[in-house]
């Protein structure tokens, strides 16, 4: 069912050369749009799921406490490279919960704001509408951890063990051919998915690009966290698309993979590709 959803509305190729330029003039906003009111917009969150529950999956906790850096805010922007060559390390709890969190954790809850009802992240995100959802496929170099993919509940500080198992063979078949052997050479293989619902029932098609700003948001901290951590991380685009939804047990349509980043060893030399 999965894998042939996508059939229903994938464009004919003699179209799909033009599709991104018909989707960035839809997706433009005009003066004269209708905007739904405050009340209406708070009334639609409180219909959708501020993370996903998960909820026959028991959570993990994860440490409360984070990592130490005591590098430079500059240090690390500056020495951030994808590495040439990459090899897997252990990875601690307290490390991976430090990715997670600076990457896409609350920092601040807004309980007694009238306007927005959701609690901020570390993450900028269009109306404070936080539609992503972070997975990640741990091989075995996780300390504490099963193998298997995980997802990341920011609300609870805990994770959902939902595919126990080695998918390092699905996940280099998913990979496009000249990447293909990272699947095995990286500590840890992190997921960025949307749920396209929770911006676009606000911003319409202009909350899908939304969606795909906030991807980039989340994955530079994660290079950024990364970086300051001693890890190596490279960003992944080149998978193929479906492949991961399946895995992940997305639709394809509603929820699907937008973005991906792989962790390993710090790099060789601050060499760069």
């Amino acid at each position: 069912m999965l894998d042939t959803l996508w059939k229903n509305t994938e464009l004919d190729t003699d179209s799909a050369d033009m599709s991104w330029e018909q989707f960035h003039e839809s997706s433009k906003t005009g003066r004269y749009d209708v905007a739904l009111t405050s009340e209406q917009v708070l009334a639609e969150m409180e219909n959708l799921y501020e993370s996903l529950p998960y909820n026959n999956f028991p959570p993990i906790p994860l440490p409360n406490t984070l990592s130490p850096i005591d590098r430079k805010f500059s240090d690390i922007v500056l020495s951030r490279v994808t590495p040439r060559e990459f090899k897997p390390e252990h990875i601690s709890l307290e490390q991976l919960r430090t990715i997670l969190h600076l990457a896409y954790g609350e920092t601040r809850d807004n309980k007694n704001n009238p306007y927005v009802r959701r609690p901020f992240r570390s993450a900028p995100s269009g109306g404070g509408l936080y539609p992503l959802e972070l997975y990640f496929y741990n091989g075995g170099h996780v300390k504490g951890l099963e193998e298997g993919i995980y997802h990341f509940s920011p609300s609870l500080n805990a994770l959902h063990f939902i595919k126990p198992g080695n998918y390092t063979k699905q996940i280099s078949k998913a990979f496009v051919e000249f990447q293909s052997h990272l699947a095995e050479n990286l500590s840890l293989l992190i997921f960025i998915t949307a749920i396209f619902q929770r911006s676009v029932f606000k911003y319409r098609n202009k909350g899908y690009r939304f969606c795909l700003f906030e991807a980039g948001h989340v994955a530079q901290n994660i290079n950024l966290t990364a970086t300051a951590l001693g890890m190596g991380v490279i960003n992944l685009g080149g998978f193929y698309d479906r492949k991961i939804d399946n895995l992940l047990e997305l639709d394809g349509l509603h929820h699907s993979i937008l973005y991906m980043n792989g962790l390993c060893a710090g790099s060789k030399n601050g060499e760069q590709l």
